[in-house]
C-alpha cells in the first residue's frame, strides 16, 4: 500500500502564503502599504532575501505594487483605471485608448440554478444577485454583461449603491463589500444575438456577437463571479497579450 510523502514547498512559497493570509484577514487593506522586508523577515524568523522573494512572487500575481523608492502596498482596483485594463479586455478598433462607460440595466436577486452553483461553489437555490449592464466605447454600446453574484458576500446590494459608486465595478466590489477579485478564467465562443441582446447592443437580431464567459476568484482561489459579456465588435475587439 502506498503511503502519500509529504509535499516540499521552498521557504519563500512559505512565507509567500503567510502574507497571503494575512492579506485576506485584512491585516493590510487595499492600498495601504505592507511592512518594510526587514520588519516581514524579523517576524516571520526568514532572511530578508527570502521575503524579498515571496514579496516579488506576490506582486507577480498583481496582489501587491512595487513602488520606486516609496515601498510595497497592496494592489487596489481604485488606485488606477490602467490596472483595471487587466481585467477589462476590449479595446477600440481605432486604436485610442478609453475606459468604457457603464450603464446599470437592472439588478435583482434571485436563486442559484445549477450551473451558477457549481461554478461558484455554492448550494442550489442560494440567494445570488443578478447584475446586467452595458458598457460603451466609442459612443456605441459594446458590451452587454450579466454579472452573478453569491448574495452572501454582497449584503445590501442595490441599484442606489452601484450607481453612487464613482469607479468601477471591481473596485465597487473591493471598497463596499470588501470582495476583491485576483484573477479570472474565460471562455470565448461565437453566438448569434436575441432580440433582448440586439436592442441593447444596438444591432440586428441574429448578428454574431462575441460571448466571453468568465469566473473571477478571490483569496484562496474562491470563485466569487460569474459573468456573460456579449460583445459586439463592430467598433471594438478582444484583445490579448501572450507571455
Amino acid at each position: 500500500m502506498k503511503t502519500s510523502s509529504p509535499t516540499f514547498q521552498p521557504l519563500y512559497l512559505q512565507i509567500k502564503g503567510l502574507v497571503e493570509r494575512a492579506l485576506e484577514a485584512g491585516e493590510w487593506g487595499p492600498g495601504a502599504a505592507i511592512p518594510a522586508e526587514v520588519a516581514l523577515a524579523a517576524r516571520f524568523g526568514v532572511s530578508q532575501g527570502t521575503v524579498r522573494k515571496a514579496i516579488g512572487a506576490l506582486a507577480d500575481e498583481n496582489l501587491l505594487v512595487r513602488k520606486q523608492g516609496k515601498g510595497t502596498f497592496v494592489a487596489t482596483h481604485t488606485e488606477e483605471r490602467a490596472s483595471n485594463f487587466r481585467f477589462l479586455r476590449v479595446r477600440r478598433n481605432d486604436g485610442q485608448t478609453e475606459y468604457p462607460g457603464s450603464r446599470l440595466i437592472d439588478l435583482r436577486r434571485a436563486r442559484a440554478g445549477a450551473e451558477t452553483a457549481r461554478r461558484l461553489g455554492i448550494r442550489v437555490g442560494d440567494h445570488v444577485f443578478v447584475l446586467r449592464r452595458v458598457l460603451d466605447l466609442a459612443s456605441h454600446p459594446a458590451v452587454l454583461d450579466d454579472i452573478t453574484l453569491p448574495a452572501v458576500l454582497f449584503a445590501g446590494l442595490t441599484r442606489a449603491r452601484y450607481a453612487a459608486y464613482p469607479g468601477s465595478t471591481y473596485g465597487f466590489f473591493e471598497q463596499v463589500f470588501g470582495v476583491r477579485m485576483l484573477r479570472a478564467e474565460e471562455r470565448l465562443t461565437a453566438v448569434a444575438a436575441d432580440a433582448v441582446s440586439a436592442g441593447l447592443l444596438d444591432v440586428e437580431p441574429g448578428a454574431p456577437l462575441l460571448a466571453v464567459d468568465r469566473v473571477s476568484f478571490t483569496y484562496g482561489d474562491r470563485p466569487v463571479e460569474v459573468r456573460r459579456g456579449l460583445c459586439a465588435t463592430r467598433h471594438v475587439h478582444y484583445w490579448n497579450a501572450l507571455a
